[in-house]
């Protein structure tokens, strides 16, 4: 990236550090310089060698430190914001996933609403420069105008993850009106790319290819109604997330509190992104790939299509996503193959 946003006089805090859109924006940060205060749970979720590899990566870094905590817990987190007084912070720790929060939902209380809760209030008792914070496209439900808008309805969710994700979206609303916290969302779409998260398809789909074991696919076998994602590559949820950096909601509004879409707005059938994949395996591998599958109904939570409208991104910044599905999941099955040190 050849573009220099972030002020290396400032210090940003970023909750999540260890997951995947945390550690790559960290690492990003770190390398132009700047100051940056990591804090995660490093909870089993997902397999957690591989938060600990994101963190390897970030530890040579003299700028970097990291507090292994629970932004659940407020007393430790106000601590962390008295001793570390950041500018900006940049909110990221989440109980992800939308089928989990089916099996699991005390976590999602807990880490999305509660969690939330207390960085809101520390920003409150601390005040920052500017909070930026994760939303997801899964607020949109099943909306079916598409491009989704940011002005479009989302009271509509059907999942306890997208819930927590618009209850944030109203905390800090309501924080942003009562103590002026300049505040911005950012919904995003369907994030892919190196390092990323077992719990998303592309990853799971290329871990059962190796295992030997088909991959479910729910769709209900109907390819004339596939789904479709708006697969964003990781890269470009960095940028846009940097370009916002130092452009905080005007201080002067009732509320200076934003939301933006954050996606590649050129949704892709599923099927022609396992096709991708398997192209990008075979070049990857040097030899022809062929996943098994199987197409099953589709899940309770799943939404038919996601869709980013992403003019307001663009008014603000002057940014658009970019990456191609092609250049991303290459860059995807390049890194799995030499992680797993499968050439």
């Amino acid at each position: 990236m050849s573009y220099n946003i972030p002020e290396t006089s400032k210090t940003y805090l970023v909750t999540g550090a260890a997951g995947f859109i945390g550690f790559h924006l960290s690492k990003q940060l770190l390398e132009q310089g700047c100051n940056v205060i990591g804090i995660d749970n490093i909870n089993d979720y997902y397999d957690v060698h591989l938060k600990y590899a994101r963190l390897e990566v970030l530890k040579p870094f003299t700028s970097f430190s990291f507090v292994k905590g629970d932004i659940a817990d407020q007393a430790g987190l106000m601590a962390l914001f008295e001793t570390h007084k950041p500018n900006v912070v940049i909110h990221l720790a989440a109980q992800a996933g939308v089928r989990y929060s089916i099996e699991n939902p005390d976590a999602y209380i807990q880490s999305n609403i509660v969690g939330t809760h207390n960085v809101l209030e520390a920003c409150r008792h601390h005040p920052v420069e500017h909070l930026l914070y994760a939303s997801s496209s899964s607020v949109y439900g099943t909306n079916e105008k598409v491009p989704f808008e940011e002005s479009d309805r989302v009271d509509h969710p059907v999942s306890l993850y997208a819930a927590t994700k618009k209850s944030n979206e109203l905390m800090a609303h309501t924080y942003s009106h009562l103590y002026q916290i300049p505040a911005t969302g950012l919904r995003f779409f369907t994030v892919y790319g190196p390092l990323g998260r077992p719990d998303m398809a592309y990853f799971g789909f290329t871990q059962s290819y190796f295992a030997g074991r088909p991959i479910r696919i729910f769709n209900n076998g109907n390819f004339e109604q596939d789904l479709y994602r708006d697969f964003t590559y990781i890269d470009d949820i960095v940028e846009g997330i940097e370009r916002l950096l130092h452009r905080p909601p005007a201080a002067e509004e009732k509320a200076p509190h934003r939301v933006y879409n954050i996606g590649n707005s050129h949704p892709e059938k599923l099927m022609v992104f396992i096709e991708t994949l398997e192209r990008c395996l075979s070049q990857s591998l040097g030899r022809e790939v062929c996943i098994e599958k199987i197409f099953e109904p589709m899940k309770p939570g799943d939404v038919p299509a996601t869709y980013a409208s992403t003019s307001l991104l663009e008014e603000a910044v002057g940014f658009k996503p970019k990456t191609s599905i092609e250049e991303g999941l290459q860059r995807f099955t390049d890194w799995y193959c030499d992680y797993y040190r499968l050439n």
